[in-house]
């Protein structure tokens, strides 16, 4: 293996992870949230109407041969402008604030959303309206404004849920498409408000598949849909449409390619709607939810690290650090006892090797994270360990994820 091909084998498996969810990232990926802009005076309107097909998969039968120009008329009215009112407040430096440091000026800042159903509930970005001291949102074409209550949110997966009490004949409920069945290559359609410029509509292909990227909260969002779809700063919150005019993903965030600048560079990145179709009775019944934790860092094991490391399997997760108090500092989890460095690359080792859980063989700390992902707080995992070449097996209760990274959860 030459140098470069070493070099990104580093840098992707062992970027931190701390378990339910992760901040793994993928090589090279620096992404940064669009969210909020600040909102001053007047807004125009840039719509791109193309006439070009949008084809569906089948080609054939309802929604085949749809262009922008029919998508956008067709789901535009169920694209809310959301407009957050923020407190004066110092602030930290974050790709979330949309102020900057030392920020205490507060201000009105722009997003957008979704029209979810006809009870008047707005699916958007936590992001969007966090630390908001009064929401207002518009709904299509009109210039009646509404002030928007927030009913749930969930800042591990940067949503959040509006309801305001419109008339049903401003209310466009979208249809919630299934993310699952969408493909690299697929025609999508974006709408929302950019930069403050209301209805804007731009268009693309989804460009990959099962990325992740981190929560303002510090953890991550996994199943991510990446897209060459023109979004930007106000486009969080909004919808990524499918050739049927269903919604597939909400747009949250961009890679800005490290130029200086938060405009798009043709990487944006949607979290999938099934995640969303998945909380939205819980947000509505209690206003959160509940994420399993596990409370570990960690990184993929490959056959040129074992290799190097002269470790006694070839693949599984190398655990790299246990949050004190944890779920698996509980369970007796060891992490990395000291760092290695190789070809620049400061690596952590020693530490326990999860090759099973509940049976089923790990290869890779993006099942581990699903696995978490797709369990509750309470349940019991049963992980095999390497420790020092020895096999071990613990039991770890999952606990409810903490308000933030690093914290030792419930």
């Amino acid at each position: 293996m030459n140098p470069p091909e070493r070099k990104s084998l580093f840098r992707n498996p062992f970027v931190s992870a701390l378990l339910g969810g992760a901040i793994v990232a993928v090589v090279g990926l620096v992404a940064i949230a669009t969210g909020l802009v600040s909102s001053g005076g007047s807004t125009t309107t840039v719509e791109a109407q193309l006439s070009a097909p949008v084809v569906s998969k089948s080609g054939e039968g309802e929604g085949a041969g749809n262009t922008v120009n029919q998508i956008y008329k067709a789901d535009g009215n169920g694209v809310a402008f959301v407009e957050s009112q923020l407190a004066p407040e110092e602030t930290e430096v974050s790709p979330f604030n949309p102020f900057g440091e030392g920020s205490s000026g507060g201000g009105t800042a722009t997003g957008s959303g979704i029209v979810i159903d006809g009870e008047g509930h707005i699916l958007t970005n936590n992001h969007v309206i966090e630390n908001a001291t009064k929401i207002t949102v518009k709904l299509g074409e009109s210039d009646t404004t509404h002030t928007a209550e927030v009913v749930g949110t969930d800042p591990s997966n940067d949503l959040a849920l509006l309801k305001v009490n419109a008339p049903a004949s401003e209310l466009h409920p979208l249809t919630l498409g299934d993310s699952s069945k969408i493909e690299v290559g697929d025609p999508v359609v974006a709408i929302g408000n950019p930069f403050g410029l209301d209805r804007t509509v731009t268009s693309g292909i989804v460009s990959a598949l099962q990325r992740q990227i981190k929560a303002p909260d510090g953890f991550s969002i996994s199943n991510v849909i990446q897209t060459d779809a023109a979004i930007n700063p106000g486009n969080s919150g909004g919808p990524l449409i499918n050739a049927e005019g269903e919604v597939i993903g909400i747009n949250s965030q961009i890679e800005t390619g490290g130029n200086g600048s938060n405009g798009n560079v043709g990487i944006g990145f949607a979290i999938p709607i099934n995640t969303a179709k998945a909380e939205i009775q819980s947000l509505i019944k209690n206003g959160e939810v509940e994420h399993a934790y596990l409370g570990i860092s960690g990184g993929d094991i490959t056959a040129e690290l074992a290799q190097d490391f002269n470790l006694p399997v070839k693949e599984g997760v190398i655990v790299q650090e246990v949050v004190k108090g944890g779920p698996s500092d509980k369970a007796g989890i060891h992490g990395s006892t000291k760092k290695a460095t190789i070809e620049g690359v400061e690596v952590p080792v020693g530490g326990d090797i999860i090759t099973a859980i509940n049976g089923k063989k790990i290869k890779s700390m993006e099942e581990v994270v699903t696995m978490v992902e797709q369990a509750k707080p309470g349940e019991e995992f049963e992980i095999t360990l390497l420790r020092d070449g020895q096999e071990k097996k613990v039991t770890v209760t999952l606990g409810t994820r903490p308000s933030k990274v690093g914290e030792s959860g419930k």
